[in-house]
């Protein structure tokens, strides 16, 4: 497997999901690793003015997610469980989130996650369990193996 093509298979695969037209994230990967920034603005908060926690579970979802599909080459993984924890409200700048695989074992995948604000504090964390589908990569939206490295 070609590592820096299936990085940008699964970017590719994360930019044309439909809900990501609404975040615009950027993402960066490495193996067991996946960083996503987002900017904030006031579509994402709550009427108390707050990022909604939606975002931060998304956030450190998706981190955790790419993190473990980076070792994954074939197949889709599924989020079986994760747990949020939002440990500081944000409003404005960028969020990042940074997921890291901590263990793996055959289709199974614990990863974990934490978002930070602008000013790189700890403002949530979360960790989940992920699994291998039946899903081949190659048929997800957007994830093209063929496209290469740019």
């Amino acid at each position: 497997m070609n590592t820096d093509r299936h990085y940008d298979s699964l970017i590719s695969m994360y930019a044309a999901a439909p809900l990501n037209k609404f975040y615009n994230p950027t993402m960066r990967l490495e193996d067991g690793y996946a960083e996503i920034e987002i900017e904030l603005d006031s579509k994402l908060h709550h009427s108390a003015g707050g990022v909604h926690g939606s975002v931060y579970f998304k956030m450190l979802d998706d981190a955790a997610f790419f993190a473990a599909n980076t070792l994954e080459p074939e197949f889709f993984v599924l989020t079986t469980s994760f747990t949020t924890y939002i440990t500081r409200p944000v409003s404005s700048g960028i969020m990042k989130a940074i997921g890291k695989v901590v263990n793996k074992k055959n289709t199974q995948f614990i990863a974990e996650a934490i978002v930070y604000d602008s000013e790189n504090r700890e403002i949530g964390r979360g960790n989940g369990i992920f699994v291998r589908s039946k899903m081949r990569l190659k048929d997800a939206q957007g994830f093209n193996q063929e496209q290469g490295s740019s």
